[in-house]
């Protein structure tokens, strides 16, 4: 059997083993984590310790999305493929750039327009009442 014969089985396979393995990933690290919340609060006489524990290991992130920073990184993504597609592979390319860039500009715009930190927020409702 030749090897170029197995190189769509494969293709065929990476597309179901990359999630399988994130997902076998992901669960053992969370069960890790709960165990170890769970052995650590064995050992722990007050309740408020505990959940102080807990939220140390909390990955969640209390701060709202920064439009700004998303938005740089997505125009800079932008104007790479306008550059790739320029260089080498041509006119499509370019016009996924320039739409990916657009996108990126919007957002920083967007970042502005929503003040999102508790700081910007206070500023806004301030320099409102002060109108």
């Amino acid at each position: 059997m030749d090897i170029e014969k197995l190189y769509p089985i494969l293709g065929m396979l990476t597309g179901i083993i990359i999630p399988l393995a994130v997902f076998f990933w992901l669960y053992h690290e969370s069960k890790n984590k709960n165990e170890t919340i769970l052995e650590i609060s064995k050992n722990l006489d007050d309740p408020s310790k505990v959940e102080e524990l807990i939220k140390i290991f909390e990955d969640r992130k209390r701060e709202p999305i920064d439009y700004r920073r998303n938005g740089v990184i997505t125009l800079f993504v932008g104007i790479g493929l306008y550059f790739l597609g320029f260089l080498v592979l041509g006119r499509i390319l370019e016009g996924v750039g320039a739409l990916v860039a657009l996108i990126g500009v919007g957002q920083i715009i967007a970042g502005y327009l929503y003040p999102n930190t508790g700081k910007e927020l206070t500023d806004a409702v301030e320099e409102y009442e002060k109108k």
